[in-house]
């Protein structure tokens, strides 16, 4: 694959959750945002607030190792090692946007079990969260997608190229965005 794939690839994913985030959900109520059809589904707010969560660790960390490499040519072409593409492909969506494979949140981004997450601006942090990352995407034009090394949240040890970094982290949004999006089109859904 070509790294102008891989920006091209999370830049359009990270401006469709932009417009949703936009049009969709910032005129939603206080009551469709915590609404969950049963105790074990999450909320709009907690599906933001997890992602919210996840941006807090993913970009700091993305602009910290962009901007300490000393890999500054960019490549024409990207190759995933075997491990980043395994965590990318296990986080996106299939081709009728279906998700192929649950995981359970740990526990520090699972507002189920952590509520402190939810902080009720939810839906203006994504907003920024995902703009702030529209940046990192632009910043990581100019470094080598390969040599680049980024920690994982789960383990420091683990580290993977910024090129299956960008991907996991683009595909984990469109993954929760879609999640969003099949809970308010459950009938019980509130109209406001």
């Amino acid at each position: 694959m070509t790294t102008q794939w891989v920006f091209n690839e999370i830049a359009t994913i990270t401006e469709n959750n932009i417009q949703q985030l936009k049009t969709k959900y910032s005129n939603y109520s206080e009551n469709q945002l915590n609404w969950k059809p049963n105790a074990s589904t999450w909320s709009l707010a907690e599906i933001f607030a997890h992602l919210n969560a996840y941006a807090t660790f993913y970009h700091q960390t993305l602009n910290d190792r962009i901007n300490r490499t000393r890999f500054r040519i960019p490549q024409i072409n990207y190759t995933s090692s075997p491990l980043g593409k395994s965590v990318w492909m296990s986080m996106k969506l299939g081709n009728a946007r279906n998700v192929k494979r649950k995981f359970n949140a740990p526990k520090e981004y699972n507002p189920s079990g952590n509520p402190t997450l939810v902080k009720g601006n939810e839906v203006a942090a994504l907003l920024e969260g995902q703009q702030e990352f529209l940046s990192i995407i632009e910043k990581s034009v100019a470094v080598n997608l390969k040599k680049v090394k980024v920690p994982i949240s789960i383990s420091k040890l683990i580290r993977l190229r910024l090129g299956d970094a960008l991907l996991f982290v683009a595909y984990h949004n469109d993954r929760h965005m879609q999640q969003a999006l099949n809970l308010t089109k459950q009938a019980q859904f509130p109209k406001k």
